[in-house]
C-alpha cells in the first residue's frame, strides 16, 4: 500500500499574477523511491476537491469507454459519483484521488459472466493440463476461484435468443473512486471510497456476430435485484484487499440509458458501508433524473419548464428563421429542476453574426428564465462552439463567452 508524507512550502511562491501560492508539497514514498507531487492550496469551488499532482489515473483507466456504450453516461457516471460522495467525504476535509486499488484487469474478471458447472469444470481442466504440460504448479482451488471472479449471470449457449434473455448482462462497469484526509503528523491516508455500479436499464445483445441486435427492458426492481447481490460481492472482495479491510465505502448503483439515448442515465440509490463491514444496509433511494427538452416525456412530466423551452426555440426562429431546433436538457433532484442546458445549432456566416446573436440570446435569458436554477447556453455552428452563455443559480448576471 503506498505510504504518503506532506510537508508544507516554507514561503510564499509569486506566480504571474502576483498572488500568493501556498500549495502542499507532497512526497508519495513507494519501496525505496520517492515522488514529488503537489496538492493544489486553491479549490476552484467549495463543490470541487483538491487533487493531488501530478495527476494520477484510475488503475482501470479506459475500462469505461469500453463497457458503458453511451458517452453521456459514461461522463455523468464518473460526475455523479463525485457528486454524491460529497454527502460522506467533505471536500473541504478531503482530497480526492481515481481508482488506486481495482485494476484494469480486476474489472474486467469481475464485469464477466459467472460460469456454468460444466463450463468450470471444462475451463479447470484445460489450465490443469495447461500447467501440468509446462511443469507449473497446480494448485485447484486458485483455478477455481480465479474463473468464478464474474458478477454477471451465467449462460449456457451465448448464440440463443432465449438464454439470452433469461440471463442478460446487467452489470456494465464498477466505478471506483478514492479520498484521502491529511493526518495530524502530517501524513495523508485512504479515508474512504466510494464505488459505483453501472446497471443496464436496456439489454442489447446479438446471437451471432454480424446478426441483428435484440434489446430486452429490465424493470426497476430486477435492476435493484441484481445490484444487490452484485454489491454484496463487491464489498466482500474489496475487504479482502490490503489496505481496505476497514476503510468505509460509499456504494452507488447507477441505472444507465439505452444505446442511442440524447440523454444520460441517473443514480437511483445508495448506501453506507462502515469500515471493516461487510454486510449491507437498506439502499437509499434517489431521486434524480435527466430530461430531453422538447419530448413527450418533457411534456408530460414537466409541463412548465417544457413550454418555456419550446418558447425559447420559438423566440430564436424569429430571429433565425433558419435554424434547425434547439436541444434542451434539464438535470433534475427530488423534481426540482437543477440545471438546464440548451443547445442552439446555427450555420454563421461571420462573427458579427455570433455577437449579434449572442447579445440577443442574452437578453432571452434575462427576459425568459428564472433564476433558481444554472443554465447553459451553447451556440453552435456546424464543427465547433461559437459562443457560451451561462448563468449559476441565483445570479443576476449571465456570464458570455465568445469564442475566436
Amino acid at each position: 500500500m503506498k505510504k504518503w508524507s506532506i510537508c508544507l512550502l516554507g514561503a510564499l511562491l509569486l506566480i504571474t499574477a502576483c498572488s500568493p501560492d501556498t500549495n502542499e508539497e507532497v512526497v508519495q514514498e513507494e519501496d525505496t523511491q520517492q515522488e514529488t507531487s503537489i496538492v493544489p492550496s486553491y479549490q476552484l469551488s467549495d463543490e470541487n476537491y483538491k487533487m493531488i499532482l501530478p495527476y494520477e489515473p484510475s488503475k482501470a483507466r479506459g475500462v469505461i469507454v469500453n463497457q458503458v456504450a453511451n458517452r453521456m453516461d459514461i461522463d455523468e457516471m464518473e460526475e455523479g459519483l463525485r457528486r454524491h460522495s460529497k454527502e460522506v467525504y467533505d471536500p473541504s476535509k478531503y482530497f480526492f484521488q481515481e481508482g488506486q486499488y481495482l485494476d484494469e484487469d480486476t474489472v474486467y474478471d469481475w464485469l464477466g459472466r459467472e460460469l456454468t458447472e460444466s463450463q468450470l469444470e471444462e475451463a479447470v481442466a484445460d489450465r490443469i493440463e495447461y500447467l501440468k504440460d509446462n511443469e507449473m504448479t497446480v494448485n485447484e482451488e486458485n483455478i477455481r476461484r480465479e474463473f468464478q471472479l464474474g458478477l454477471n449471470p451465467p449462460i449456457e449457449n451465448e448464440n440463443s435468443k432465449e438464454d439470452q434473455e433469461a440471463n442478460p448482462r446487467y452489470l456494465s462497469h464498477i466505478l471506483e473512486q478514492n479520498f484521502l484526509t491529511k493526518n495530524e503528523d502530517n501524513t495523508v491516508n485512504l479515508k474512504g471510497i466510494s464505488i459505483g455500479l453501472a446497471m443496464k436499464s436496456v439489454y442489447r445483445y446479438q446471437t451471432e456476430t454480424g446478426g441483428p441486435y435484440y434489446y430486452k427492458d429490465i424493470s426497476n426492481s430486477e435492476m435493484m435485484k441484481q445490484a444487490t447481490a452484485i454489491a454484496e460481492k463487491v464489498v466482500n472482495r474489496i475487504r479482502n484487499m490490503e489496505g481496505l479491510e476497514n476503510v468505509p465505502i460509499m456504494l452507488a448503483v447507477y441505472s444507465e440509458q439505452e444505446h442511442s439515448s440524447p440523454i444520460p442515465g441517473n443514480y437511483v440509490a445508495k448506501m453506507n458501508v462502515a469500515g471493516g463491514e461487510t454486510s449491507l444496509s437498506d439502499w437509499d433511494n434517489i431521486n434524480e433524473q435527466h430530461i430531453l427538452f422538447p419530448s413527450d416525456e418533457g411534456k408530460k412530466e414537466y409541463f412548465d419548464d417544457h413550454e418555456l423551452v419550446t418558447s425559447f426555440g420559438n423566440e430564436i426562429a424569429n430571429y433565425f428563421p433558419n435554424y434547425v431546433g434547439i436541444i434542451g436538457e434539464g438535470f433534475y433532484i427530488n423534481d426540482e429542476l437543477k440545471k438546464l442546458t440548451i443547445e442552439i445549432p446555427i450555420e454563421f456566416y461571420g462573427k458579427a453574426e455570433v455577437i449579434g446573436f449572442s447579445q440577443y440570446a442574452y437578453g432571452l435569458v434575462q427576459d425568459m428564465f428564472e433564476d433558481y436554477y444554472d443554465l447553459e447556453l451553447m451556440i453552435t455552428s456546424s464543427d465547433k462552439v461559437e459562443s457560451t452563455i451561462y448563468r449559476e443559480a441565483g445570479s443576476d448576471t449571465p456570464t458570455v463567452r465568445i469564442f475566436h
